[in-house]
C-alpha cells in the first residue's frame, strides 16, 4: 500500500508520528511536508496529496491540520477526493465502509497519537461496502 501524506505546521508533529508508525507497517509513505512545526498554509500541503489521490499515484491519503478541517476541505475541492474528518476509529470506519473515503483528515489538536493509530489502521484496512452506498457516492460529484 502507498500512502501521501500532507500538514500544516499545527499537524507537524502528529504526521511525523503518524509517517513513523506507517513505515513500521510496512506502508511507502509519500510525504508533502510540511518539514517542521514553522508557520505554514495547510492548502500548500492538503492540495499535494489530494492530487496524488485524484491521479491514483497512491491508494491513499491523510491530511492532518490543527482542527482537520482546513485540510479537509481543501482535500475535497479535487475530482475523485472524498476526504473525510476522522477523530475516532468508529468514524474512520464508516468514512471508508459507507462513504469509499479515500483521503483521511485528523484533527491533531483534538486526538492524541494512539487514537491516531486507530484511525490510521481502521481507515486503511476497512472496506467499502458498496451496494446501496455506490449509489449515494456517485451523487456527490457536482
Amino acid at each position: 500500500m502507498k500512502i501521501a501524506i500532507g500538514a500544516d505546521h499545527a499537524g507537524y508533529e502528529l504526521k511525523e508520528k503518524v509517517k513513523k508508525y506507517l513505515q513500521v507497517k510496512g506502508v511507502e509513505v509519500k510525504d508533502f511536508g510540511a518539514n517542521s512545526a514553522e508557520r505554514v498554509d495547510y492548502p500548500d500541503f492538503s492540495h499535494p496529496v489530494a492530487i496524488a489521490v485524484e491521479s491514483k499515484q497512491v491508494d491513499l491519503g491523510i491530511v492532518i491540520c490543527g482542527s482537520g478541517n482546513g485540510v479537509n476541505m481543501a482535500a475535497n475541492r479535487h475530482h475523485g477526493v472524498r476526504s473525510a474528518l476522522c477523530w475516532m476509529e468508529e468514524i474512520a470506519v464508516l468514512a471508508r465502509q459507507h462513504n469509499n473515503a479515500n483521503v483521511m483528515a485528523l484533527p491533531a489538536r483534538f486526538m492524541d497519537e494512539k487514537e491516531a493509530q486507530k484511525c490510521v489502521d481502521a481507515f486503511m484496512n476497512t472496506p467499502f461496502e458498496g451496494g446501496r452506498h455506490t449509489d449515494r457516492i456517485n451523487k456527490i460529484e457536482c
